[in-house]
């Protein structure tokens, strides 16, 4: 049987304001990752989403990203590979710690919005967030999209990195992600999505926007927990991907 993980971000309500499904995404996953509050989520958030992943069996991994708040971690920032180490060390162990309270380990690490794009890119912010999963736990998985330097910055830093891919975001003829910034850069029919991801999982590729095929590494797959048609989404691929006989599960 074909084994898939299938991942959300998770814990990204602070104070009165809330975000996302998490109780009814939660049960339909494998792996949930934690914001940490530098763009979203807060401690008593942190810790009910820990509480509530682990009585779903769900791994919890960190989801760390740029302190910024207002833009939910999603602009770039003009930060240092030294900052970015310090803010993802800083990340991890409050979770770290928020996790160890309730007797959870985590399990990998997945660098959120901005921060993540950045990593996938650029050398020196890559070598930073693997340098600074490694020294704080070489156990934990890292995920990245595969031929990024992230990935390749994990790899070498003797981390177990996991390949995403994501369920409804379009792929351009390199194998990067369309831009947020382009109309295309969405896949809103969830009929399509779906299709994309069996796609990846049984055939290991993807339908780039010019109508190409090309290879892909799909070990996880990214489905997100916000916006008013996120819950059904989960519940439908959770239901393809079962009645496909592949089996959702996370890597440990």
């Amino acid at each position: 049987m074909a084994q898939i993980d299938l991942n959300c971000d998770l814990g990204e309500s602070f104070g009165h304001y809330l975000l996302g499904h998490d109780e009814q995404v939660l049960p339909l996953i494998s792996s949930a990752n934690v914001a940490c509050g530098f763009h979203a989520g807060d401690y008593s958030e942190m810790r009910r989403t820990v509480e509530r992943a682990r009585e779903n069996g769900v791994a919890v991994g960190a989801h760390p990203g740029l302190p910024d708040l207002q833009g939910f971690g999603r602009r770039k920032m003009a930060v240092t590979p030294t900052e970015v180490y310090d803010m993802v060390v800083y990340q991890l162990g409050a979770l770290q710690a928020v996790a160890a309270a309730q007797g959870v380990r985590l399990n990998h690490v997945k660098p959120h919005g901005a921060l993540y794009h950045m990593a996938s890119t650029d050398e020196a912010i890559a070598e930073a967030v693997a340098r600074a999963v490694a020294d704080v736990d070489r156990r934990l998985l890292l995920f990245g999209m595969g031929g990024t330097r992230l990935a390749a910055a994990g790899e070498r830093a003797g981390l177990h990195v996991i390949y995403e891919a994501f369920a409804d975001r379009t792929y351009r003829a390199d194998g990067s992600l369309t831009p947020r910034s382009q109309p295309n850069a969405l896949i809103a029919d969830t009929g399509r999505a779906i299709e994309q991801v069996l796609q990846m999982v049984r055939e290991k590729t993807v339908t780039t926007v010019d109508g190409q095929k090309r290879p892909i590494r799909a070990e996880t797959i990214c489905i997100h927990g916000d916006g008013s048609a996120a819950l059904a989404f989960a519940k439908k691929i959770n239901r393809a991907l079962k009645e496909n006989a592949i089996e959702i599960a996370a890597w440990h």
